[in-house]
């Protein structure tokens, strides 16, 4: 995989020198391209090449969050193609950078290991044999989500092996569990941490989760309102050791007008003791692209989701007595934008104690498609054979290797389109729910009641993600659907009550597993919450105005791919150019909170007089409520399983899969599309 244009490259990098100045020319810019091999086997290429090298300062930070197991990367999405092996080869070269610029690189994650990909949820519990491979980063600092707690298995999990291997730099400081040993609640983690970086900055550090309640009795989840108030951490605050910066990292809303958000309420807790000390912000949670300026010193940054998103935060302008590195690192652009947004007001929205003196730090985010070339490129020189590293190697095989032994790749039929949650108008012809209905209707039978009429009643919140055209594997039924909600039903309901259950429920409240209802529609489409809400296509901005270049420009050299693919297009509180690599926008439609499927009516186009109502488990309650408010008397005695509670959610659309004549035609050598947002939907 060798090219000329990478041995150039090999030898640019061998010769640049670093110091402590910065020099930057984009006027010199010259501008390449190229095409790079990927990692799994059947992982697509990336092509989209980044719109610049990032800029870097004092300290540097690389952030990641809610993963939910996608470790493999996205086997049939070119923009998120690289794999967690990738990603520690990755990190690598970026520490070493760091090294030759004489500067500080943090590594941070925010929580939601599982519940999202096969890598993760086929084996029980979540993340047995995902965590181990997880833990090839050397995190600094990282913290617990709400789908560690779900579950006692894997909360446990976590509390005895996950947090025993990042010992002190797992924070976990509003989160308990109950060890059966002592017969007493413990924290999971640490509740904070206070040490130096290599350069010498001396933070605090806290991580908190938002205040979750959908836990199970084997933890405990202490509001962050009462959380600021107890002792250890008052004590933390009040500590004699010199404090240069605080570092509150959360599975947390960074956007403190998002309902669930608290980190608001620990900002204004360090700022009544700590006015002036720089504070970084790192969230997670609502699965966005998001940048939130606090005050002049404090910023927050949040970094997708699914190994889409890899987020970069850079600043300088840091007052420490103790730091030895470079100021503003020379060979590199350094940051720029103070921390003020872009519109001219000062903080996001909130209600803040601010810093009351002059600040001087400046910040630069960058948020980094999840693939190789993207890695590659910042790494050093895109340099293909040089990239790779045997620990890397190790495990990108064995994510292979793990993959096969759960047999994620057994087909059960071939996808003939892309079908999405939010790109496509709710129920047209490229949405989920349109292929999910028929597969409703086609799967959810009891054949003892095969010829009754039925309608079939499920929440939006149990699709996780959209359908790829390509193969259809059992790794896939956990990316489309990882939960295991059984199916319930209550017998030969009046026609006209239970067709009043669906409306009800999407008029009533949501009942979805992890995300606030005013992110609920857009959980995982690419919407920013700091836009305000819009009833159809949602088309945020992006820049893709590029200045001409001379062709003999002996300035930096930058890569940049003249074919803007589809994805992500972020508007944060700095404006439009966060996205590492320019995209056109995906689409963004609202989908109702439930959607329903019907099978069996008569076929003379008429009505039913009574129907089977069959529904998740997961809403059994909601929709009691719903017949109560539609005049019904129905109680929970009245509701039993329509099929055995081992066919789930996570099984009807496999099952479909494999009875689907046009999921059969091409098995086993499936046409794969190109990802979300582009044009692999169906005529029909």
């Amino acid at each position: 995989m060798k090219s000329p244009f990478g041995i150039a490259l090999a030898g640019l990098f061998s010769t640049t020198a670093y110091a402590c100045e910065s020099c930057e020319h984009p006027e010199r810019d010259v501008v390449l391209t190229r095409n790079v091999r990927r990692m799994q086997p059947d992982a697509q290429n990336a092509s989209s090449l980044p719109r610049a090298p990032l800029s870097w300062g004092q300290v540097n930070f690389l952030h990641t969050t809610d993963t939910h197991g996608w470790l493999e990367g996205h086997i049939k999405e070119k923009n998120y193609g690289a794999d967690w092996g990738d990603f520690v080869t990755f990190v690598r070269d970026m520490r070493r950078k760091a090294d030759a610029l004489d500067v500080d690189l943090l590594v941070v994650d925010t929580g939601d290991l599982h519940d999202g990909a096969g890598l993760s949820d086929a084996t029980s519990p979540n993340g047995e044999l995902s965590n181990p491979i997880f833990e090839n980063i050397n995190y600094d600092v990282l913290t617990i989500g709400n789908h560690e707690l779900y579950v006692s298995a894997i909360t446990y999990e976590h509390f005895y092996n996950f947090s025993r291997h990042y010992g002190d730099r797992y924070l976990t400081s509003n989160v308990q569990v109950y060890n059966p040993n002592t017969s007493t609640y413990e924290y999971i983690g640490k509740t904070h941490r206070y040490f130096s970086t290599p350069k010498g900055i001396r933070i605090m550090s806290f991580g908190v989760l938002y205040d979750f309640t959908g836990n199970s009795n084997a933890s405990k989840v202490i509001p962050a309102a009462e959380m600021v108030n107890q002792t250890w951490f008052q004590d933390a605050l009040h500590t004699h050791e010199p404090i240069d910066m605080f570092l509150l990292i959360g599975h947390n809303p960074v956007r403190p007008s998002v309902s669930t958000s608290t980190l608001d309420t620990v900002f204004n807790a360090i700022r009544a003791v700590h006015p002036n000390v720089p504070i970084q912000i790192f969230g997670g949670h609502t699965h966005i692209r998001d940048f939130a300026v606090y005050d002049d010193k404090t910023t927050a940054l949040e970094s997708g989701r699914y190994c889409e998103t890899l987020g970069w935060l850079s600043m300088s302008g840091l007052n420490s007595s103790t730091y030895t590195g470079c100021a503003n690192p020379a060979g590199v652009t350094n940051p720029t934008m103070p921390a003020i947004k872009v519109n001219g007001s000062s903080t996001a929205t909130g209600n803040f104690t601010t810093s009351n003196t002059t600040s001087n730090l400046l910040y630069s985010r960058r948020y980094l498609d999840w693939n190789r070339l993207t890695f590659e490129y910042h790494a050093a020189g895109s340099q293909v054979s040089t990239f790779d590293s045997s620990k890397g190697l190790n495990v990108t095989s064995n994510i292979t290797t793990t993959r096969n032994e759960l047999n994620l790749t057994s087909l059960y039929g071939c996808a003939p389109q892309t079908w999405c949650i939010t790109c496509a108008p709710f129920l047209s012809n490229g949405s989920i729910y349109t292929i999910l209905t028929k597969a409703l209707s086609a799967t959810i039978v009891n054949d003892t009641r095969a010829d009754i009429s039925r309608l079939i009643v499920l929440n939006t919140g149990s699709v996780r993600f959209d359908l790829v055209k390509g193969p259809f594997t059992y790794d896939d039924s956990f990316i489309v659907s990882p939960f295991t909600d059984g199916f319930q039903y209550i017998p030969d309901v009046p026609y006209d009550l239970a067709v009043q259950v669906l409306p009800a429920l999407d008029a009533g409240p949501y009942e979805k597993r992890s995300v606030s209802p005013a992110l609920s529609r857009r959980d995982f489409g690419f919407y920013n919450p700091s836009i305000p809400e819009q009833d159809d296509c949602f088309d945020p901005p992006s820049t893709h105005a590029q200045g001409s270049l001379s062709k003999r420009s002996p300035g930096r050299i930058v890569r940049r791919e003249t074919t803007v693919t589809p994805g992500y297009t972020t508007t944060d509180d700095f404006g439009t150019d966060g996205d590492d690599t320019i995209h056109s926008a995906i689409p963004d439609y609202t989908v109702p909170d439930n959607f329903q499927a019907n099978a069996s009516f008569p076929t003379n186009g008429t009505l039913p007089d009574t129907v089977d109502l069959i529904f998740l488990d997961y809403i059994a309650t909601d929709v009691l409520t719903a017949l109560s408010g539609a005049g019904a008397s129905y109680t929970i005695d009245d509701v039993s399983y329509y099929l055995p509670n081992s066919f789930t959610t996570n099984s009807y659309l496999p099952a479909y899969a494999k009875q689907a004549a046009d999921w059969q035609a091409d098995v086993p050598n499936c046409p794969v599309g190109l990802g979300v947002g582009y044009n692999d939907t169906a005529t029909a």
